[in-house]
C-alpha cells in the first residue's frame, strides 16, 4: 500500500508542474485536448496507459 501512495504522490507532482510552471500553456493545450473528438482522445489515453505500464514493468523487473 505504501507504494501505492508513493505512486499516486508523484502522479500528483507532475500533473501539477504544468499548471504551476505554466499556466498559459497548461491552458491552451487543455483547450486544445477539449476540441479534440473521443476517438482521438482514447488513442491518446491508450498511448498514455500502454507507456506507464512499460515503464512499471521495466521499473518492476530492475527490483
Amino acid at each position: 500500500m505504501t507504494v501505492f501512495w508513493l505512486a499516486f504522490g508523484l502522479v500528483l507532482i507532475l500533473e501539477g508542474l504544468g499548471p504551476l510552471l505554466a499556466p498559459r500553456g497548461w491552458r491552451e493545450m487543455v483547450r486544445q485536448l477539449s476540441q479534440q473528438d473521443d476517438v482521438n482522445l482514447r488513442r491518446i489515453g491508450g498511448c498514455l496507459v500502454v507507456a506507464g505500464v512499460v515503464i512499471a514493468y521495466i521499473m518492476y523487473s530492475r527490483l
